[in-house]
Protein backbone atom coordinates (compact mmCIF):
# COMPACT_ATOMS: atom_id res chain seq x y z
CA UNK A 1 0.00 0.00 0.00
CA UNK A 2 2.36 2.63 1.07
CA UNK A 3 4.52 1.49 -2.26
CA UNK A 4 1.45 1.89 -4.42
CA UNK A 5 1.33 5.42 -2.57
CA UNK A 6 4.60 6.50 -3.19
CA UNK A 7 4.56 5.56 -6.89
CA UNK A 8 1.12 7.57 -7.01
CA UNK A 9 2.72 11.09 -5.68
CA UNK A 10 6.32 10.67 -7.46
CA UNK A 11 3.91 10.34 -10.57
CA UNK A 12 1.50 13.30 -9.76
CA UNK A 13 4.99 15.17 -9.23
CA UNK A 14 6.44 14.01 -12.70
CA UNK A 15 3.24 15.19 -14.07
CA UNK A 16 2.73 18.59 -12.10
CA UNK A 17 6.88 19.19 -13.31
CA UNK A 18 6.60 18.72 -16.96
CA UNK A 19 2.98 17.43 -18.13
CA UNK A 20 0.75 20.19 -16.59
CA UNK A 21 0.32 22.68 -19.68
CA UNK A 22 -3.20 23.48 -20.44
CA UNK A 23 -4.19 22.71 -24.06
CA UNK A 24 -5.20 25.98 -24.54
CA UNK A 25 -1.25 27.39 -23.31
CA UNK A 26 0.40 29.17 -25.76
CA UNK A 27 3.62 28.58 -25.50
CA UNK A 28 4.25 26.96 -28.97
CA UNK A 29 2.73 30.08 -30.32
CA UNK A 30 6.05 32.38 -30.79
CA UNK A 31 6.39 36.24 -29.82
CA UNK A 32 7.35 38.33 -33.21
CA UNK A 33 11.04 38.73 -33.14
CA UNK A 34 12.88 42.25 -34.48
CA UNK A 35 10.20 44.13 -32.07
CA UNK A 36 11.10 47.90 -32.30
CA UNK A 37 8.74 49.10 -28.95
CA UNK A 38 9.42 52.90 -30.34
CA UNK A 39 7.70 51.80 -33.90
CA UNK A 40 4.63 50.06 -31.31
CA UNK A 41 4.16 53.15 -29.40
CA UNK A 42 1.10 54.94 -30.35
CA UNK A 43 -3.05 54.29 -30.71
CA UNK A 44 -4.12 51.38 -31.41
CA UNK A 45 -7.64 50.99 -32.24
CA UNK A 46 -9.37 46.99 -30.94
CA UNK A 47 -10.61 45.36 -33.74
CA UNK A 48 -11.52 42.19 -32.84
CA UNK A 49 -11.40 40.19 -29.23
CA UNK A 50 -12.37 37.12 -27.24
CA UNK A 51 -14.96 38.04 -25.04
CA UNK A 52 -14.36 38.69 -21.49
CA UNK A 53 -15.83 40.20 -17.73
CA UNK A 54 -13.29 43.28 -17.72
CA UNK A 55 -14.39 44.26 -21.30
CA UNK A 56 -17.93 43.73 -20.92
CA UNK A 57 -19.99 46.23 -22.90
CA UNK A 58 -17.13 48.51 -23.74
CA UNK A 59 -17.63 49.85 -27.32
CA UNK A 60 -14.80 51.65 -29.08
CA UNK A 61 -11.95 50.67 -27.35
CA UNK A 62 -8.88 51.55 -28.17
CA UNK A 63 -5.33 51.69 -26.22
CA UNK A 64 -2.42 54.56 -26.35
CA UNK A 65 0.99 52.89 -25.48
CA UNK A 66 3.80 55.53 -24.23
CA UNK A 67 7.65 54.39 -23.91
CA UNK A 68 8.64 55.76 -20.31
CA UNK A 69 12.17 57.33 -19.59
CA UNK A 70 12.48 53.86 -17.26
CA UNK A 71 11.85 51.11 -20.09
CA UNK A 72 8.60 50.61 -18.93
CA UNK A 73 5.47 51.25 -21.32
CA UNK A 74 2.38 53.15 -19.43
CA UNK A 75 -0.93 51.48 -20.99
CA UNK A 76 -3.89 53.56 -21.11
CA UNK A 77 -7.04 51.63 -22.35
CA UNK A 78 -10.02 53.47 -23.15
CA UNK A 79 -13.84 53.39 -24.75
CA UNK A 80 -17.57 53.73 -24.16
CA UNK A 81 -19.08 51.86 -21.36
CA UNK A 82 -23.18 52.62 -21.94
CA UNK A 83 -22.77 55.65 -23.82
CA UNK A 84 -20.20 56.95 -20.93
CA UNK A 85 -16.23 57.64 -21.59
CA UNK A 86 -14.18 54.57 -19.33
CA UNK A 87 -10.50 54.29 -18.92
CA UNK A 88 -8.09 52.02 -16.99
CA UNK A 89 -4.13 53.13 -16.76
CA UNK A 90 -1.79 50.14 -16.70
CA UNK A 91 2.22 49.71 -16.51
CA UNK A 92 4.33 47.11 -18.94
CA UNK A 93 7.46 45.49 -18.98
CA UNK A 94 9.68 43.52 -21.13
CA UNK A 95 9.14 39.59 -20.19
CA UNK A 96 12.77 39.25 -21.55
CA UNK A 97 14.75 40.74 -24.81
CA UNK A 98 13.42 44.12 -25.78
CA UNK A 99 13.79 42.98 -29.43
CA UNK A 100 10.80 40.28 -28.43
CA UNK A 101 7.07 41.19 -28.95
CA UNK A 102 6.44 39.72 -25.17
CA UNK A 103 5.49 41.81 -22.49
CA UNK A 104 3.56 41.59 -19.02
CA UNK A 105 1.23 43.98 -18.24
CA UNK A 106 -0.75 45.30 -14.97
CA UNK A 107 -3.17 46.92 -14.19
CA UNK A 108 -3.85 45.96 -10.98
CA UNK A 109 0.15 45.73 -9.33
CA UNK A 110 1.10 43.70 -8.04
CA UNK A 111 -0.51 41.52 -10.69
CA UNK A 112 0.98 40.99 -13.89
CA UNK A 113 -0.22 39.16 -16.95
CA UNK A 114 1.53 37.95 -20.22
CA UNK A 115 0.94 40.24 -23.54
CA UNK A 116 2.23 38.23 -26.44
CA UNK A 117 2.69 39.98 -29.32
CA UNK A 118 1.79 37.11 -32.02
CA UNK A 119 1.92 38.80 -34.80
CA UNK A 120 2.84 41.95 -36.39
CA UNK A 121 2.56 43.93 -39.98
CA UNK A 122 5.81 44.79 -41.05
CA UNK A 123 4.76 48.60 -41.08
CA UNK A 124 3.07 48.38 -37.70
CA UNK A 125 0.03 49.36 -39.02
CA UNK A 126 -2.05 45.80 -37.15
CA UNK A 127 -0.76 43.41 -34.71
CA UNK A 128 -2.54 40.21 -33.13
CA UNK A 129 -1.92 39.79 -29.49
CA UNK A 130 -2.42 37.24 -27.08
CA UNK A 131 -1.81 36.45 -23.26
CA UNK A 132 -0.28 32.53 -21.97
CA UNK A 133 -3.77 31.26 -22.86
CA UNK A 134 -5.97 30.89 -26.38
CA UNK A 135 -8.36 32.54 -24.39
CA UNK A 136 -6.92 36.11 -24.34
CA UNK A 137 -6.89 37.39 -28.07
CA UNK A 138 -6.51 40.97 -29.41
CA UNK A 139 -6.68 42.11 -33.12
CA UNK A 140 -5.30 45.89 -32.99
CA UNK A 141 -5.13 48.22 -35.88
CA UNK A 142 -4.10 52.18 -36.34
CA UNK A 143 -7.13 52.61 -37.44
CA UNK A 144 -11.10 51.24 -36.35
CA UNK A 145 -10.85 48.74 -39.55
CA UNK A 146 -9.10 46.42 -41.53
CA UNK A 147 -9.54 45.46 -45.37
CA UNK A 148 -11.63 42.31 -45.47
CA UNK A 149 -9.10 40.47 -46.86
CA UNK A 150 -6.66 41.07 -44.17
CA UNK A 151 -8.89 40.38 -41.84
CA UNK A 152 -10.28 37.21 -42.97
CA UNK A 153 -6.20 36.48 -43.51
CA UNK A 154 -6.09 37.03 -39.51
CA UNK A 155 -9.02 34.78 -39.06
CA UNK A 156 -7.68 31.72 -40.96
CA UNK A 157 -4.11 32.18 -38.98
CA UNK A 158 -5.42 32.49 -35.65
CA UNK A 159 -8.44 29.42 -36.26
CA UNK A 160 -5.62 27.21 -37.59
CA UNK A 161 -3.30 28.20 -34.30
CA UNK A 162 -6.36 26.79 -32.09
CA UNK A 163 -7.93 30.25 -31.00
CA UNK A 164 -11.95 30.20 -31.03
CA UNK A 165 -12.28 32.78 -34.06
CA UNK A 166 -16.25 32.20 -34.05
CA UNK A 167 -16.07 34.15 -30.53
CA UNK A 168 -14.51 37.25 -31.46
CA UNK A 169 -16.37 40.10 -30.90
CA UNK A 170 -16.12 43.12 -33.59
CA UNK A 171 -16.69 46.19 -31.38
CA UNK A 172 -16.44 48.87 -34.21
CA UNK A 173 -18.35 46.57 -36.04
CA UNK A 174 -16.72 44.04 -38.88
CA UNK A 175 -16.10 44.72 -42.59
CA UNK A 176 -19.06 42.69 -44.22
CA UNK A 177 -18.04 39.27 -45.43
CA UNK A 178 -14.87 39.24 -43.49
CA UNK A 179 -15.91 36.60 -40.38
CA UNK A 180 -16.45 33.26 -40.88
Amino acid sequence: MVKQWGRSVCALLMFGLFGCRPANDTAGIAAVTGFDAARYMGKWYEIARLPHRFERDVTEPAAEYTLQEDGTVKVVNSGLRDGSPTQVTGVARFAGKHDVGELEVSFFRPFYGAYRIIYLEPDYSAAIVTSDSRDYLWILGRSPSLPREQLARYLTMLEQQGFAVKLLQFPWGVPIGAAQ
